[in-house]
């Protein structure tokens, strides 16, 4: 893969994730399948400008929904918890959020 942003779907923002990126510096993507944790690393380094200590994994499978008589499923989605190094941070939120 020649460019690090097909890796990288977008971030996941949710209650869980935001308090992973407050108490333990860690950053929650959703990723493209087929990626590994190396991939996804170097992903990060080079689209961030930051250090990458750790990469987690996590392949959440499609669960089904009903809308009346009709069954569907959800996307599956492959999501990757990466720790990032100590004194560093990554901005989802632009500079206006920041400011507030």
């Amino acid at each position: 893969m020649n460019n690090y942003r097909d890796i990288i779907v977008r971030p996941i923002i949710t209650e869980k994730t935001m308090k992973y990126m407050d108490a333990e510096n860690k950053v929650t993507f959703e990723v493209k399948k087929g990626s590994n944790k190396t991939l996804i690393k170097q992903a990060v380094e080079a689209i961030f400008g930051v250090d990458v200590v750790k990469v987690n994994v996590v392949n959440c499978k499609p669960k089904k929904k009903r809308m009346g008589k009709y069954i569907g499923t959800t996307n599956a989605v492959r999501k990757a918890i990466v720790t990032i190094a100590e004194g560093q941070d990554i901005n989802l939120f632009g500079e206006e959020e920041a400011a507030e």
